[in-house]
């Protein structure tokens, strides 16, 4: 589940629709949650859909850990990558705010950790990143492990509307690694390895 102070806005021709913030939304909030309405579809199940769900199914859901397809069932799915995100995930299986995100603004996601099965070129941000790739978690899982380090703190700090939504043990073991931060878990647990070598 997105978060509630959001909704769908037309950005641009070439981004399409995406997510905007519709109040201030502070550094450390949690702003996605996977959960139970959405979907999951094994590799089976997603290769044996009708072929015109199946492309709906490529274009809004992402692939998890397990090689599962993931649809969320709100307006999640319409969030846009960007190479300065302003939303991170974690390997709780839910997202935070990795600054202010103001009203008007964009939330957005690095697509480098969603196992997208094939390399794309994205919008030119000014970055040395230019395209996403299926590996990408390999080569920056631990410069995001320590962006997620810096921002956990916060999350303690912040109203959080979907923190019901969250297990308690996953939430447990999540503090746990704000106290100690050798024990937070890393990215690297969201990787799926497609069987694709790509070179860069």
């Amino acid at each position: 589940m997105i978060h509630p102070d959001t909704e769908i806005r037309f950005i641009s021709n070439e981004k399409g629709y995406g997510i905007v913030a519709t109040k201030l939304i502070p550094r450390g909030t949690i702003t996605w949650v996977q959960d139970d309405l959405d979907q999951i579809f094994t590799p089976t199940q997603a290769a044996n859909v009708n072929p015109y769900i199946k492309k709906y199914l490529d274009t809004y859901s992402f692939v998890n850990k397990n090689g599962e397809m993931v649809l969320c069932w709100d307006n999640a799915k319409f969030v846009n990558h960007s190479f300065n995100p302003s939303c991170f995930s974690t390997p709780y299986d839910f997202e935070i705010a990795i600054r202010d995100i103001l009203p008007g603004e964009e939330l957005t996601d690095d697509y480098g950790y969603l196992n997208v099965e094939k390399p794309f070129p994205a919008i030119d941000e000014g970055t040395a990143r230019k395209a996403v790739y299926p590996d990408d978690i390999l080569t920056f899982h631990k410069e995001w492990d320590a962006l997620i380090k810096e921002n956990a703190p916060k999350v303690l700090e912040t109203e959080q509307p979907l923190l019901q939504l969250i297990p308690e043990k996953v939430w447990n073991d999540f503090v746990n690694g704000i106290h100690n931060p050798n024990q937070m878990r890393s990215i690297l647990e969201c990787h799926y390895h497609h069987g694709i070598q790509v070179k860069k």
